[in-house]
């Protein structure tokens, strides 16, 4: 457990805290909690096809006509931090 607590510590600083200027308690607490739900819904993680551990594989796109009429948005979090990108509807 100890390994898995240093590695989301380390993640959590170099994504987020090195990058952010914390005012006080009540802001740190805000930021830890976005990057909390950051960090296990939408990150890609080194795992299986870097999947995020709360969602299924996604199914892979071999057409290329798929592949070039891609239309992604990116969601800001945190001010511009933290970005999530998810294809449009």
């Amino acid at each position: 457990m100890n390994a898995i607590m240093e590695r989301w510590i380390r993640s959590c600083r170099h994504e987020l805290l090195d990058r952010t200027l914390i005012w006080n308690q009540r802001h740190l607490l805000h930021a830890l909690r976005e990057y909390e739900q950051f960090y296990n819904t939408h990150r890609p993680h080194q795992g299986i096809a870097n999947a995020r551990p709360l969602r299924q594989l996604p199914q892979s796109t071999t057409n290329q006509a798929q592949v070039t009429d891609l239309d992604i948005h990116r969601r800001q979090r945190l001010g511009g931090i933290l970005n999530e990108y998810h294809h449009a509807a």
